[in-house]
C-alpha cells in the first residue's frame, strides 16, 4: 500500500530519518510509536505532499485517498451534520451537479455512481459517527461556530472517519476526547475496511486495534507484526538477545586483544599475533539496541501536612451566574486521595475540577478547605499561556526571585531541561516538553492537592510510564482527569462518576465502568427509538413481547430500504425510456455517430445497475417474508 524508501529528512541540525526503509502491507492498521520530537507528525506531513524529503521516496498508489485531520480546528455557519457530508468530496460534488444535469448519459452515470456509493444512506453514517465521538442529534444541527476548539476536533475527525480514504493518518485522536469516545473510536477502527496509520501513546487503543507497529528509534524506521504488547515483547527479546551476543563478542574481543599484548613483541608469536590483529578489524561491532534513558518528573510533594480532610463538601452545589452545573456534593478529600474522575465530555468534570481548586465558589450548601491548602492545576489549555518566546528558565527565574542562577538552572534541569534545553525558545519545544514545563510550574511549591485534567496529552508511552511512577511517589492527594485507561488504573484508588448533574463514587473498576458505558450507550438508543415511535403514534412494546418487538423492527427496516430499493428502480428505468426515445430516432446513429454510441452504451450501464438493484430487492424480500 505505501512504501518509503531511503527516506532521508533533516529538521535544523537534527536528522530525523537517516535512509529509512519499510512497506507498509494494503488494509494494515499501524500503529506509529517513538519518543516525542523523533519526526512522527514530520513523517505525516511527509506522506500529506506538505514537506519533501531530503532523499528517497514515498510511493503510493496513484489513485488512492488520503486521509488525515488537520492541525487547525474548523469553524464557521453551517451545521455538524453538513459539514461532515461534505467531506465526501465525490458525493458533495454529484449531488450538485444531479440538480443541473440535462443530459441523459450524463444523469445516468451520476445515478449510477451515487448508488455505487452509498450516497443515500450517507447522512444517515455520519450521524453515527457524530454520535460515537459525543454529539447528539440536536448537537448535529447546530453550527460548528457554536462549539469550542476541542469539540470542533472531534467533528474533524468526523469528517475524515466518513470519508472512508484509503490511507487513514490518524495523529493522537484520542486527545480531544473523552474515555466514552475514546472507546468508540476503537471499536470503530477495529473494523475500519483500509490501511490505518496512526499516532498514539494509548496502549490500550494499540493493543484493541493494530496489527502492527511501526517504530521510530534513531532515525531508521521498523515494523513489527503484532500489537503494542507483542511488539514490546518481541523487542525486549531481541534487545536481551543482542546484549547477550554482545557480550560474548566483547569477551571474545578481549581476548584476542590479550594475545596480541602479550605476544606482539616475540619473534615465535609474531605472525599469529598479526592474523588476530585482522581478526579483530574484520570483526563487525554489535551495536546493542538500549533505549535511551527517558527523564523523570518531578512533583515535589508537599513540606506539610494538613489535617483531614483537606476539603469537605456537604449539598454543595456550583454553576455559572445563575446555572447550576452540579449539586448534591458531599464529598471529602483526604491528604493521600488518588481519585479517578469519570464521566462524559460535557457532565461537569471540568467544573467540578475548578471548584476544587478554587477557582469557583458553592452556589449553595458548604465546602471547608483548609486556609493554608496550596493546589497545584494542571490542564492541557493552559499550555496556550506560555511565553512562545519565553524559555523554561525565564518561566523559573520568577518563581525563584532570591534564587542564584546556578539554583535556578538546577531546578530547571530537575524539571527536565538540563544544559541547553534550558534556553530553548518554548516555540521550538515539542509538546511533550512543554506539558512537562507546565507540570513543572503548577507543582513548583509543593501543593497538598494536584488537579491534573488530561495530563498524558502528547506524552509519549516512556514519558507517561515516568509520570505513573512521580504520581505514584508523590504524598499529596490527586485528581485525575483523563482518558488514558492505563494511567487511571495504575494511579487511582477511588473513582468518582460525574453524571446526572452531581458527583458520586463509583463501586466498581475500569473494567466495570467499560460495562457501565456500553450498556448507558445501549439505553440511550432505545430511547431514541422509543422517541421516534411515539412521534409515528405507536405503541410501546411490551416487556414480554420482545422478540415480536425485534422482528417488527427488522420489518420496519427492511420496509424502509425496499422503498428506497424500488424509487431507485423506477428511476432507472425512467432514464433507459429516456434513452431508448433518443435512441429510436430514424437518424439517431447517422446524425450522430459517437453520441448514439455512447449513449447505447449507458443504457447497458444503466440495465446492469438496474440488476443489480433487482438483485438486491429480491433478496432483501425474501429476508421480509421471513421476518
Amino acid at each position: 500500500m505505501i512504501h518509503l524508501n531511503d527516506l532521508t529528512y533533516r529538521l535544523g541540525p537534527r536528522l530525523l530519518f537517516d535512509k529509512a526503509t519499510v512497506a507498509l502491507p494494503a488494509n494494515a492498521r499501524v500503529g506509529f510509536v517513538g519518543r516525542n520530537g523523533t519526526g512522527k507528525t514530520t513523517l505525516f506531513r511527509m506522506i500529506s505532499g506538505e514537506l519533501a524529503p531530503e532523499d528517497g521516496s514515498i510511493n503510493y498508489p496513484a489513485r488512492a485517498r488520503l486521509g488525515r485531520v488537520e492541525q487547525e480546528a474548523p469553524g464557521g455557519p453551517g451545521t455538524l451534520i453538513d459539514f461532515v457530508l461534505e467531506a465526501d468530496k465525490e458525493r458533495a460534488s454529484l449531488l450538485v451537479e444531479a440538480e443541473t444535469a440535462t443530459d441523459p448519459h450524463r444523469i445516468a452515470e451520476i445515478q449510477t455512481r451515487l448508488v455505487d456509493i452509498g450516497a443515500h444512506s450517507a447522512p444517515a453514517r455520519a450521524g453515527t459517527i457524530l454520535s460515537g465521538l459525543g454529539f447528539d442529534h440536536a448537537a448535529q444541527q447546530r453550527s460548528l461556530s457554536e462549539f469550542s476548539g476541542g469539540w470542533r476536533m472531534r467533528v474533524a475527525l468526523a469528517a475524515v472517519l466518513f470519508a472512508t480514504p484509503d490511507l487513514l493518518l490518524l495523529d493522537e485522536p484520542t486527545n480531544y476526547l473523552d474515555l466514552e469516545g475514546t472507546l468508540w473510536l476503537i471499536e470503530y477502527l477495529k473494523t475500519y475496511p483500509a490501511t490505518i496509520l496512526v499516532i498514539s501513546h494509548d496502549r490500550d487503543l494499540l493493543d484493541a486495534v493494530c496489527d502492527h507497529i511501526l517504530h521510530l528509534d534513531r532515525a531508521k524506521l521498523t515494523l513489527w507484526k503484532g500489537n503494542y504488547t507483542s511488539f514490546d515483547k518481541q523487542r525486549r527479546e531481541l534487545q536481551a538477545i543482542q546484549l547477550k551476543h554482545k557480550k560474548k563478542q566483547d569477551d571474545h574481543r578481549r581476548h584476542l586483544q590479550d594475545f596480541v599484548d602479550r605476544f606482539r613483541a616475540k619473534a615465535t608469536k609474531a605472525r599469529q599475533a598479526q592474523s588476530r590483529l585482522k581478526m579483530l578489524a574484520k570483526m563487525e561491532p554489535i551495536s546493542a539496541m538500549v533505549d535511551s534513558d527517558v527523564l523523570p518528573f518531578f512533583l515535589p510533594s508537599p513540606q506539610k501536612e494538613l489535617s483531614p480532610p483537606i476539603i469537605a463538601m456537604e449539598s454543595a452545589s456550583v454553576g455559572y451566574d445563575e446555572r447550576v452545573i452540579l449539586s448534591r456534593l458531599s464529598l471529602n478529600i483526604s491528604n493521600d486521595d488518588r481519585i479517578g474522575l469519570l464521566g462524559s465530555n460535557g457532565n461537569g468534570k471540568s467544573t467540578f475540577a475548578k471548584l476544587l481548586g478554587g477557582r469557583l465558589k458553592t452556589m449553595s450548601g458548604s465546602l471547608r478547605r483548609s486556609s493554608k491548602m496550596e493546589v497545584g492545576f494542571f490542564a492541557q489549555h493552559q499550555i496556550d499561556d506560555l511565553d512562545a518566546n519565553g524559555t523554561p528558565y525565564t518561566h523559573v527565574a520568577p518563581l525563584m526571585v532570591d534564587g542564584t542562577e546556578a539554583k535556578i538552572r538546577a531546578r530547571v534541569a530537575q524539571m527536565g531541561f538540563p544544559n541547553v534545553k534550558s534556553n530553548t525558545r518554548v516555540s521550538e519545544l515539542s509538546g511533550g516538553e512543554k506539558a512537562r514545563l507546565l507540570m513543572g510550574l503548577a507543582t513548583f511549591h509543593g501543593p497538598h492537592l494536584l488537579i491534573m485534567d488530561e495530563p498524558t496529552n502528547h506524552l509519549d508511552i516512556d514519558s507517561r510510564a515516568a509520570l505513573i511512577e512521580a504520581i505514584n511517589e508523590y504524598e499529596g492527594a490527586v485528581i485525575l482527569v483523563s482518558h488514558d485507561r492505563y494511567l487511571l488504573e495504575a494511579c487511582a484508588d477511588r473513582l468518582w462518576l460525574v453524571s446526572g448533574g452531581t458527583v458520586s463514587a463509583f463501586d466498581g473498576d475500569m473494567d466495570e465502568y467499560t460495562k457501565y458505558v456500553l450498556e448507558q450507550a445501549g439505553a440511550e438508543r432505545e430511547a431514541r427509538r422509543r422517541a421516534e415511535r411515539e412521534e409515528r403514534g405507536e405503541d410501546a412494546p411490551k416487556a414480554d413481547t420482545r422478540n415480536a418487538q425485534d422482528q417488527r423492527t427488522a420489518k420496519r427496516e427492511a420496509k424502509k430500504k425496499l422503498d428506497a430499493l424500488e424509487d431507485k428502480m423506477a428511476q432507472f428505468q425512467k432514464l433507459m425510456a429516456r434513452i431508448d426515445d433518443a435512441l429510436a430516432a430514424p437518424d439517431a446513429f447517422t446524425r450522430d455517430t459517437a453520441k448514439a454510441t455512447q449513449l447505447s452504451a449507458q443504457r447497458a450501464e444503466l440495465e446492469r445497475a438496474l440488476a443489480r438493484v433487482e438483485e438486491e430487492w429480491l433478496a432483501l424480500s425474501e429476508e421480509l417474508e421471513a421476518v
